[in-house]
């Protein structure tokens, strides 16, 4: 696999261990990485909030620049990621518009390539390949996987997972031996900018995800947003500050903790660069492991004895029933039977049968305990052959 690949303004410099652990994974998976020469800022909000054509321009230069190379885009970044599904559309619905952007970015532009997400990347490579990588199980990880607002709206322009309750980030996360935690907070706004034009909205906004979080059961958030990873990070001591609630959450970007499970050092991944202390929390998961396999087995051991037990008890009744019918069939064998053949005759003749052979009677009492459909068989077919045996003699 090669694609084309777009860092954008943040994944060189603020969110440059999203960069690494991205190109980490990427060697780690086989797939090869082309930086976009020359490339371009996507606009990112300020570009949707100057000019409408601006904010489709400047993310349609790069994904034509890509298409004269053959190749479709990886943008980890989600904003990056949603400006660029934003052009592509434009440009496939409007063939005005799409003249308009030509005319501007100075050469051809078809949208004939696609941009994928990390999550897509991800999901494209496959879980059970990912799942042969990993080396170090997250096993005993609770992660709460957050995706923010932009990885998967629109939809009409993403076309991928669902917009309301996404499950990518989860499976990846599972594949790497983690717990995906449900919380109803995973596709909400962290405030995105306003922590910074709009403090008192947007801590209040980074707030209510982390606790959410938190009264989720999460012991860690996972995301693929730069954006989001500042918020939650960055400004949790912030948030813990002013609401007076400790969350003490460690942030991770999905590609930090693929790389760390197929065998990266936590430092390789960038982990080491977070603002909420986060390499703690990877080095208690072999212990936290090892507690939840011995409790696994422990469970195991417990339902193998219980099935022991129920079937043991179960085999008990059963016989206690068989011993019943037996009764019944030695003191009025043809009221019993009756029950299984309909004909007079045939009664009385199946109840000389079994009166006196043994084995037959032990043979039926079994089947009228445990399979009365076979039970009447076998009486028909006793009857027969009674039948048979008279005719000869």
């Amino acid at each position: 696999m090669k694609l084309a690949y777009y860092p954008g303004c943040s994944l060189d410099g603020s969110a440059i261990e999203y960069g690494l652990s991205t190109q980490r994974v990427a060697s780690i998976m086989g797939v090869e990485l082309k930086e976009i020469e020359d490339w371009n800022c996507c606009g990112a909000t300020a570009g949707h909030n100057t000019d409408k054509l601006l904010s489709l321009a400047l993310p349609a230069r790069n994904l034509a620049l890509a298409e004269k190379e053959g190749l479709d885009v990886l943008a980890p970044c989600a904003a990056c990621y949603n400006r660029f599904k934003a052009a592509e559309h434009a440009v496939r619905e409007d063939e005005e518009l799409k003249a308009k952007i030509e005319h501007i970015i100075d050469m051809p532009y078809k949208a004939s390539n696609n941009t994928v997400s990390v999550l897509e990347w991800l999901t494209d490579i496959g879980l059970d390949h990912i799942k042969k990588k990993v080396k170090n199980s997250l096993k005993g990880m609770k992660a709460a996987c957050y995706y923010g607002c932009l990885l998967v709206r629109p939809s009409s322009h993403t076309g991928f997972d669902d917009p309301e309750d996404p499950r990518s980030m989860d499976e990846i996360v599972k594949a790497l031996g983690a717990e995906a935690v449900d919380w109803a907070y995973k596709t909400e706004c962290c405030g995105a900018a306003l922590a910074t034009s709009r403090p008192e909205i947007g801590s209040k906004m980074i707030y209510e995800v982390l606790r959410d979080a938190k009264e989720a059961g999460a012991e860690c958030i996972v995301t693929a947003c730069p954006l989001c990873m500042m918020n939650l990070d960055m400004r949790q001591g912030q948030v813990e500050k002013r609401f007076k609630e400790k969350f003490n959450l460690p942030v991770y970007y999905i590609t930090e903790l693929v790389a760390i499970a197929c065998g990266d050092k936590p430092e390789e991944a960038g982990v080491n660069k977070h603002f909420v202390e986060a390499m703690s929390y990877l080095k208690e998961l072999p212990a936290k492991a090892a507690r939840i396999e011995e409790e696994e087995k422990a469970k195991e051991a417990a339902k193998k004895a219980k099935v022991k037990e129920t079937s043991e008890e179960s085999d008990d009744e059963t016989k206690k029933k068989i011993d019943a019918m037996l009764k019944g069939l030695e003191k009025n064998p043809e009221k019993v039977v009756s029950k299984l053949l309909e004909d007079e005759e045939k009664v009385k003749i199946l109840a000389e049968v079994i009166k006196e052979d043994e084995k037959k009677r032990v043979k039926l009492a079994e089947a009228m305990v445990t399979d009365k459909e076979k039970a009447a068989k076998m009486a028909e077919a006793l009857v027969a052959g009674e039948l048979k045996k008279r005719q000869k003699a």
